[in-house]
């Protein structure tokens, strides 16, 4: 299945190669989706016409279920065309962001989204019209209707914040607009700063920049970490009178959409729309307040490993221990070795991921243009979905794999065995395969390591508690406190969003930081703070995947056929449901007292080997 590849490519003088210098295995294959151009402008144009469609349904939904079947049925249709055109320009752009053919297709279809998510906004209003005896009897007597029944159960479970006919047209209408704060921003943040010089450990001016900013925290050279940290967030300080406006506008756009649809906060309303009662999040935030303990006590140990009474933001990244010759993975050596660790899941799962390869889904090498980071893009329906990396070949990039491979296999699954309408599982539920997948690659090393190799490990296992649990949880306090203060009326300065912001870092990370001037400017650079109560859910799916990692050990063969169910389950029912058949359950404090036990378990077997 794999041949062997380079670690990665780049020339001697270090310059990115272009996509065509790359092995075609490791690029994408996009006739999975779109066969070419060309069939993509037939399909928008098919897509466009659809639109007019809509116009003959409006005012007649109520009349038979046959009419209302076909309404569905094209709107389903219609979704999942938009799904094929977004995902295929969305590939072809971010594999080089200088192409402005794409980014323009890619501008296109956002723009088709918007228009007729205006022409078919008469639907949910309309439905809620239906005699709900008269729609019940029709969803029990008609077979092509039943499969609609929990689509129907949830627009009643939300009449209340449903408005009429022409007020959600006129949301439709304006929700570009609404994404203002946040374009302007990403563009400011990513474009329009320009990020001071400073110099690294041999003394070379350097100036900074995203990815420096975190080279720089990796560093040995407590300097160098100090310089590049606060050469990075001194723009975000220059400009937080600026950011604070962005920010106010993206908290009162929320508040404003809540108030609309009359939802009493807006916590409630980003809540609400996925059934989850707010006192999931409470719970978040209590639970984690009340096993603190153990965080404290890993920046503390971190203080004393460097020699120091307190240590500074700058210094959460760096390892504890010295650094050797780090062990580099091709991507198929890593590949395998994840194959490995999935193991555990069975044969069904396993051979789910190695289709992710044979059929070309991963575009693996950073090129000249690329969009950084990496994803997993999510499935149009009956298609399936792609993985972006940027490889460099070390261990944080096998574990970002297995993290991506995870969103991967759920949206697999999801689409295999959903159709459209509830096709795609909740942000709520999306970080739980992933971190799950994560969690059976630590226990594979950790099993196959010796003391050397374990610190690291031990260490890594640490870090991404510390980024994914408790940091994502400060930033959940952060957001509820933010958006309380708005509904009240209040306008949050800059300054005041420093203050809020240094409250909640120093209660996450306790007595031994010192937190000094330029971190609490970090709000400011930030951008799921324009999420709208997004982060949490990062910290309850790390809570979900370790209660998942205890189950799989300590019954497997009763695990496996429970998550591959999850996985299958997509939006079928609520999010809490289709854990709790898991034998997950959110709305209690054990899951996160859990996730604080075994973190104090890492943190002694890590002090009793260093």
């Amino acid at each position: 299945m794999i041949r062997e590849s380079s670690i990665f490519y780049k020339d001697e003088s270090g310059t990115l190669p272009e996509r065509d210098q790359i092995d075609p295995r490791h690029t994408w294959d996009y006739t999975h989706i779109i066969s070419s151009d060309a069939e993509w402008e037939e399909t928008f144009k098919a897509a466009e016409a659809r639109g007019e469609k809509y116009a003959s349904y409006e005012g007649k939904l109520g009349e038979s279920p046959d009419i209302l079947h076909e309404c569905l049925i094209m709107d389903e249709e219609t979704g999942s065309t938009l799904e094929r055109l977004h995902l295929y320009a969305m590939l072809r752009k971010d594999t080089d962001l200088r192409d402005n053919t794409y980014q323009a297709m890619y501008e296109r279809v956002k723009s088709l989204y918007a228009a007729l998510g205006a022409k078919s906004s008469f639907i949910r209003p309309e439905l809620l019209t239906i005699d709900e005896d008269l729609l019940n009897s029709w969803l029990e007597g008609y077979e092509h209707l039943s499969r609609f029944r929990h689509f129907f159960d949830d627009l009643l479970r939300t009449k209340n914040h449903v408005l009429d006919t022409e007020q959600e047209r006129l949301l439709a209408t304006v929700a570009e607009i609404t994404t203002a704060g946040y374009d302007a921003f990403s563009i400011l943040s990513n474009s329009d700063i320009e990020f001071p010089e400073t110099t690294d450990e041999q003394g070379q001016t350097i100036r900074m920049s995203h990815g420096r900013y975190y080279s720089a925290l990796y560093s040995k050279d407590r300097g160098f970490r100090e310089r590049g940290y606060t050469a990075y967030l001194k723009p975000f300080e220059t400009f937080a009178n600026t950011f604070s406006v962005l920010l106010n506008n993206a908290l009162k756009r929320d508040a404003f959409y809540a108030k609309t649809r009359n939802y009493a906060s807006s916590l409630e309303a980003a809540l609400e729309k996925n059934a989850i009662p707010a006192a999931v999040y409470n719970n978040l935030l209590e639970s984690v307040s009340s096993n603190i303990a153990p965080m404290h006590r890993w920046v503390a140990l971190k203080a004393k490993k460097i020699g120091t009474e307190k240590i500074h933001p700058y210094d959460m990244y760096v390892s504890l221990f010295e650094a050797g010759a780090e062990k580099k993975f091709t991507f198929d050596e890593a590949f395998e070795l994840i194959l490995e660790a999935f193991k555990p899941m069975g044969d069904e799962y396993v051979n789910t991921v190695k289709a992710i390869y044979d059929e070309r889904r991963i575009d693996v090498y950073e090129t000249r243009g690329k969009r950084s980071g990496a994803y997993s893009s999510g499935a149009a329906h009956g298609m399936k979905p792609y993985i972006l990396m940027n490889w460099n070949g070390l261990l944080n990039d096998v574990f970002t794999l297995a993290h991506e491979i995870g969103h991967n296999v759920h949206s697999t699954y999801s689409g295999n065995n959903q159709p459209f309408i509830y096709a795609d599982y909740t942000i709520f539920l999306a970080e739980i395969a992933s971190t799950f997948n994560e969690a059976l690659l630590f226990d594979h090393l950790i099993a196959n390591a010796d003391a050397e190799t374990k610190r690291p490990l031990l260490e890594k296992y640490l870090n991404d508690i510390t980024a994914t649990f408790y940091r994502q949880t400060m930033f959940a306090e952060f957001e509820l406190e933010t958006h309380s203060r708005i509904e009240k009326g209040e306008f949050l300065s800059a300054r005041e969003l420093s203050e809020a912001y240094s409250r909640v870092y120093n209660k996450y990370n306790g007595p031994a930081m010192d937190m000094g001037h330029a971190e609490q400017f970090s709000w400011a650079r930030i951008p799921h703070f324009y999420y709208n109560f997004y982060v949490y859910q990062y910290a309850t799916g790390f809570a979900a995947s370790a209660e998942l990692n205890r189950l799989l050990k300590q019954n497997p063969d009763e695990l496996i056929p429970k998550y591959i169910q999850f996985l299958k389950s997509g939006s079928s029912d609520y999010s809490l449901p289709i854990l709790f058949r898991t034998g997950v359950d959110l709305t209690r404090p054990e899951p996160v007292a859990a996730v604080a036990a075994r973190m104090n378990t890492v943190l002694d077997e890590l002090e009793s080997i260093i």
